[in-house]
């Protein structure tokens, strides 16, 4: 059985895009969820944006569809808030036609706006796009090689961690993170440059994010073979 907010995914091959939706109208969250999973898309909602973050922590997702206005957090909250550290598609929903919205969301850094209520197929076509322009420009400034250490292969181009045959999920973050290491070739990453535009706090949270992928990938975390500590430097991935 799927966990709440979850599309069942079984039936959709790993490499299908995965897709999370955040509105705070069920109905809506729902009709979405089903119509997005017919068209091949893996589906993941919440109605919040705290839950939108839980569900961030969990999955790996190649775009998201935010409600602009929600109780509490907004839409542009979120979009501010994962802009920070990420560059994954925004497309934003809202039911108001007022232009400064869209104006907003676009200087955030949303890639397309769609004002309510929309065609179910404009929807499709505006995410279609969205993500196909994350791809080419992904294979404009990346290898498509596959790294690998250990037992692990990492696919750059697609952000794919594996064990052997098992696709091993990791977050957003942690795939930024793995992307920058896995580019480097075994050489040594600075800090600064796995904080990406986030600034001093992205900065502290590195060391959690390395933490996290060690749990993932080292059979001993406290005494890494792979993700290593560069001692004053940063750290390096010990490709083979």
């Amino acid at each position: 059985m799927a966990t709440p907010g979850t599309r069942p995914t079984a039936e959709l091959p790993d490499h299908a895009p995965h897709i999370l939706v955040v509105d705070d109208d069920r109905r809506v969250r729902e009709l979405l969820s089903r119509f997005l999973y017919e068209q091949g898309f893996r589906v993941t909602a919440a109605g919040n944006v705290p839950e939108a973050r839980t569900k961030a922590q969990c999955f790996v997702f190649d775009a998201l569809v935010l409600d602009v206005m929600m109780p509490g957090e907004s839409g542009f909250d979120y979009a501010r808030e994962v802009r920070q550290t990420s560059r994954v598609p925004i497309l934003m929903l809202t039911a108001r036609s007022n232009p400064n919205d869209r104006v907003m969301g676009l200087e955030i850094g949303a890639d397309d706006y769609l004002p309510k209520p929309f065609e179910p197929r404009e929807l499709i076509l505006r995410l279609s796009n969205i993500i196909k322009r994350r791809d080419e420009a992904g294979g404009r400034a990346q290898s498509h090689d596959t790294v690998t250490f250990g037992p692990f292969a990492y696919r750059i181009d697609r952000g794919e961690l594996r064990r052997e045959d098992e696709l091993i999920r990791i977050t957003e973050r942690e795939r930024e993170i793995l992307t920058i290491l896995a580019q480097a070739a075994g050489g040594n990453v600075e800090r600064e440059a796995l904080a990406g535009s986030g600034g001093l706090a992205a900065e502290r949270s590195i060391d959690v994010q390395i933490n996290r992928l060690r749990r993932k990938t080292e059979v001993d975390p406290a005494n890494p073979l792979f993700l290593q500590t560069v001692r004053g430097v940063g750290y390096r991935l010990a490709v083979d």
